[in-house]
């Protein structure tokens, strides 16, 4: 299987650089892992309703560029779907059971994703309805895919 996470903005803090290649070392036995940066649209602090639209819709199109059509899409939302690990670990089973090979993990910027994006994904997968930094939500997303994966081949991983 190939998961791509394609995320806004660059990694700056190095203690989340190296947790994102400890865990992207780890997942290179399980799966081919991809990572598509694109650049964060600059936001001043004080933007009208339209402002952020338009910064969410421009970050919205360099992310669905990056996309494959007929890809299977899981954006990150609060207002998404609640799993537990075991659950993420079976709907990832699933979709490989029925055919998919490819699945991407959108992760928004500090303003979130673009109504484009959410229309265009397959799935809304929230992790908590607490807003975390979209930077963290990278490592912790490949703590979740790996954990899914060694749950999957029946490897122990803490829990």
């Amino acid at each position: 299987m190939k998961i791509s996470i394609v995320s806004v903005g660059k990694i700056k803090e190095k203690y989340i650089k190296l947790g994102i290649e400890e865990f992207s070392k780890r997942l290179s036995k399980y799966c081919k892992l991809e990572i598509i940066e694109v650049n964060d649209e600059k936001a001043p602090e004080n933007l009208s309703d339209k402002e952020m639209t338009m910064v969410k819709d421009r970050e919205g199109i360099a992310i669905l560029s990056k996309i494959k059509d007929g890809a299977y899409v899981v954006a990150l939302a609060i207002d998404g779907r609640s799993m537990s690990s075991e659950d993420l670990a079976e709907h990832m089973s699933r979709l490989s059971l029925t055919g998919v090979s490819h699945i991407y993990l959108v992760i928004g910027g500090s303003l979130g994703l673009a109504d484009m994006v959410l229309t265009r994904a397959d799935m809304k997968l929230s992790f908590s309805k607490m807003t975390f930094p979209h930077q963290l939500m990278r490592l912790i997303l490949l703590e979740q895919v790996y954990r899914a994966f060694r749950i999957n081949s029946g490897q122990p991983y803490h829990k």
